[in-house]
């Protein structure tokens, strides 16, 4: 007692000394990034990269075999209903060999023979019935005096006839052969292969619907065959949007959901509807060469056209699809989830010491999880834990 007595400054500094060596060679404590629970409004989403659609097109053909005369009307251009797009003429003449020509020649010349030919039998009928009219009307007062028999003035009668059917098949042979005169010439007119444009009928093409030409298949003139596409035609302002999403998220969409559009390009973000649903799918493969099962879902734009007047057929775009929303929704970021023994917990932060603590999970929104149960609004997680850190382990919170 003596001893303890006498070395009591000693003993008291010894135990000094061990607590402080005690409270220098314990765990520092961990560092560590946190975030406060709270409840705010929560959405669950699909993103996906779109495109641009028109549901109707035009595709403008050839009606039939012909000569496309030169396309004036480039891409872009607007159009309206009953304007010409194009003019198809006749397929020219093949050009004729020298011994053709010839041939060709000698047939007008045939012609052109025959031609006055039955000119002048045209003009001998004419005179025959002219002769046949005078000797009718000096018969008639003859007959009506009794001076000649009815037998006579019906002879002259008949012969009046006769001469006017001869007249009629006289002129008939005059213009038969006047139209083998203009044949055989039309063979001599277009002996290379060119072609009179102010004596060419022509066809006009015209448009269908007022809108503007999306693409031009044919610009120069030459030969098209029937069913040839010469270009298409759309209405922009019944521009939609098609989003291929995958099959197992494609199950989730229902039109009428509201959908977000961004990074089209333009300013702020435009807004749309689901409209439908195809009901087949088809494959895509990945830039990785996975094949994936994907389904067309089209939506409409619910913003005001003067926003995105300047997108066209095709233009890229990102959807976002809200799948669910509501408001006061407790969430965390994916990166404060742990998962273990095959449940999802959390480390919360209480009294400088991360808690491990079970937690019940609903949807999901981009880096956000729902939480159903296990943590209250205010609660402090962290997120990013490291890999060594343990329940009840001191920690030191950074925002």
């Amino acid at each position: 007692m003596n001893w303890i007595l006498k070395h009591k400054y000693w003993l008291v500094a010894s135990l000094v000394i061990l607590a402080l060596l005690v409270w220098a060679l314990r765990p520092s404590p961990v560092e560590v990034r946190v975030t406060q629970v709270s409840a705010d409004h929560f959405a669950e989403t699909l993103e996906e990269e779109a495109r641009t659609w028109l549901r109707d097109t035009y595709n403008i053909s050839a009606p039939i075999q012909g000569f496309l005369q030169r396309v004036t009307l480039r891409v872009g251009n607007e159009v309206e209903a009953g304007d010409v797009l194009f003019v198809i003429e006749p397929t020219p003449t093949p050009a004729l060999d020298a011994r053709t020509r010839e041939q060709a020649e000698e047939a007008l010349s045939a012609a052109r023979s025959r031609l006055r030919a039955a000119e002048a039998f045209y003009e001998n009928e004419q005179d025959s019935r002219e002769q046949a009219e005078r000797e009718l009307a000096r018969l008639t007062p003859l007959y009506e005096q009794g001076v000649i028999s009815q037998t006579e003035k019906e002879r002259a009668e008949h012969t009046l006839r006769r001469a006017q059917a001869s007249e009629r098949a006289a002129e008939a042979s005059a213009q038969s052969a006047f139209y083998d005169v203009e044949n055989a010439r039309a063979v001599l007119e277009v002996t290379e292969g060119t072609r009179d444009p102010a004596q060419t009928r022509t066809l006009p093409v015209l448009s269908p619907i007022s809108g503007v030409i999306l693409r031009r298949e044919r610009c120069c003139e030459g030969i098209v065959v029937p069913g040839q596409n010469i270009m298409e035609l759309g209405n922009l302002a019944e521009l939609s949007v098609r989003i291929d999403l995958l099959s197992t998220d494609a199950v989730r969409v229902r039109p009428g959901m509201p959908v977000r559009f961004e990074r089209w390009g333009g300013e702020g973000v435009l807004e749309g509807r689901i409209e439908r649903i195809d009901p087949a799918g088809f494959v895509r493969y990945s830039a990785l060469g996975i094949e994936e099962r994907r389904v067309a879902v089209y939506a409409s734009f619910q913003s005001e056209m003067e926003k995105w007047s300047s997108l066209g057929e095709g233009f890229r775009l990102d959807a976002i699809i809200t799948l669910w929303e509501a408001d006061d929704v407790l969430s965390v970021p994916l990166s404060a989830l742990v998962r273990e023994q095959g449940d999802w917990h959390v480390f919360v932060v209480r009294n400088g010491r991360a808690t491990l603590i079970p937690v019940e999970l609903g949807r999901r929104s981009g880096l956000h999880q729902q939480v159903l149960s296990g943590l209250d609004g205010g609660d402090t997680v962290v997120v990013h834990p490291p890999a060594n850190l343990s329940d009840g382990q001191r920690v030191r919170g950074n925002r």
